[in-house]
C-alpha cells in the first residue's frame, strides 16, 4: 500500500488514504517521491477547471529516487534521482519534429491512463499525469528526468512546474534581453520564478502586480525593482516608472481576465504580452479591433514555458549551482501530505509562494 491524497470527485476535497501500485509495466517507472510542490494547476484540476479522470491523486511537480523500471526502460535505472515531467514529450509528432515539444500531440495522454488502484480495485488516475501528492508514483520512461544525485530533491522538486514555467516564460517564450521594462502580473509561485529569470536575464526595471501588499518584501527579494498593487490605476503607474511607455515584457501569471486587461494595459505600443495563467474555457477576455492594430502589441499564450525538460533542466540547474537561481526562496511553506487543502485554501487567498509537501 502507498499512502496518497485522491481525488475522488471534482470539486471535492482530497482524502489521504491507501492506493495500491503494480510493478511498472514495459515503458513504465516507479518512483519513490521525496518531495512535491502545490501548485495552481493542481487546484484547478480539483475544482474542475481543468479536466482529469477521476479518482485520481494530484500533484504534478515533483521529484524523488528511481525504485524499479519496467521492460524496456533505458533512460533511467533504480537508484537515480529524477524530477518528474507532466508533458513528456513523444519525439514523433508533427509538434515534437517541428521543434515544439512542449506543444506535444501526446504529453497528456499519461493523465487519461490509470496507473494504480483504489484499496477496492476502482481505477485509479494519475493528475496530469504524474500523481506526485504520493508516497511513490508509476510515470511513463519520458516522465522521469534524471538529475544529478547531489542536487537535493527537496530542491529540485520546484523546477517540474514553477521553475521551468516561469524561467522558461522568460528565456524562451519572451527572449527577455538587458535593460528591457519587464512587469508580472501575481507574484505566486510561478510569478516569483518570472521575477527571478528577469533578474538573471538582466531586466531593468522590474514591477511585480499582486492585489496582496503582503507579498512586496517576497517579490523584491526575487529580483523586482518596484512592487504595485493592483488597482485601477496599475497601468498608469507602470508607464510612469516606464519613461512613460510602458512595459516592454508584460507577464501574466494567474489565467483571469481582469489580470491579462492589466498585463495588456501596463505593456507600451509594440510590446510583448505573455499569458502565464492558466485560466477556465469559459473566461472570456476582449479587445476592441481598434486596439489590437494600433497597440501593435503581441499577446502570446505560455505552455510549460516553451521548454523541453530534457534540455531545460540541465540549464536551470547550471544557474543553480552559479548562485544566480535560488529555488530555496520560492517555497515559503512546507507541510506533509495532510496539508494538501490548506495548501489550496492559501491559493485561494493568495497566500505565499509555493507549498511545498516532504516526504
Amino acid at each position: 500500500m502507498v499512502r496518497a491524497a485522491v481525488l475522488s470527485e471534482q470539486g471535492k476535497p482530497l482524502e489521504v488514504t491507501d492506493i495500491v501500485l503494480p510493478e511498472p509495466g514495459p515503458g513504465r517507472v516507479r518512483v519513490k517521491v521525496v518531495a512535491a510542490g502545490v501548485c495552481h494547476s493542481d487546484l484547478s484540476l480539483s475544482n474542475g477547471t481543468l479536466r482529469q479522470p477521476v479518482p485520481a491523486v494530484l500533484g504534478h511537480e515533483g521529484a524523488g529516487v528511481v525504485t524499479a523500471v519496467g521492460d524496456g526502460v533505458t533512460r533511467v535505472a533504480p537508484g537515480d534521482h529524477v524530477l518528474l515531467n507532466w508533458a513528456p514529450p513523444c519525439r514523433e509528432c508533427w509538434f515534437c519534429d517541428n521543434g515544439e515539444p512542449w506543444l506535444c500531440a501526446h504529453n497528456s495522454d499519461a493523465a487519461a491512463v490509470p496507473h494504480g488502484t483504489l484499496a477496492d480495485g476502482t481505477d485509479l488516475y494519475p493528475g496530469l499525469g504524474a500523481g506526485a501528492f504520493a508516497e511513490e508514483t508509476i510515470v511513463p520512461e519520458r516522465g522521469a528526468v534524471k538529475i544529478p544525485d547531489d542536487v537535493p530533491l527537496e530542491q529540485a522538486a520546484v523546477l517540474g512546474c514553477a521553475v521551468l514555467t516561469g524561467a522558461g516564460a522568460v528565456f524562451n517564450t519572451a527572449k527577455v534581453r538587458p535593460g528591457q521594462a519587464v512587469v508580472v502580473v501575481g507574484v505566486g509561485g510561478i510569478g516569483l520564478s518570472v521575477l527571478q529569470a528577469a533578474r538573471i536575464a538582466g531586466a531593468n526595471p522590474i514591477i511585480a502586480v499582486d492585489v496582496h501588499e503582503e507579498k512586496a518584501e517576497l517579490a523584491t527579494a526575487q529580483g523586482a525593482t518596484h512592487f504595485l498593487v493592483s488597482d485601477e490605476t496599475t497601468a498608469k503607474a507602470v508607464r510612469k516608472l516606464t519613461g512613460g511607455r510602458g512595459a516592454d515584457v508584460s507577464f501574466e501569471c494567474v489565467g483571469i481576465p481582469a489580470t491579462i486587461r492589466t498585463a495588456w494595459s501596463a505593456s507600451r505600443r509594440g510590446g510583448h504580452v505573455v499569458v502565464v495563467g492558466v485560466g477556465s474555457a469559459k473566461a472570456v477576455v476582449e479587445f476592441s479591433a481598434l486596439e489590437l492594430y494600433w497597440q501593435g502589441r503581441s499577446l502570446t499564450g505560455c505552455l510549460f514555458g516553451s521548454t523541453d525538460p530534457d534540455v531545460d533542466v540541465a540549464l536551470l540547474l547550471d544557474l543553480v549551482a552559479e548562485g544566480k537561481l535560488d529555488l530555496d526562496g520560492l517555497v515559503t511553506t512546507t507541510t506533509d501530505l495532510d496539508g494538501v487543502e490548506q495548501a489550496f485554501e492559501d491559493m485561494r487567498q493568495g497566500k505565499g509562494g509555493r507549498t511545498l509537501i516532504r516526504f
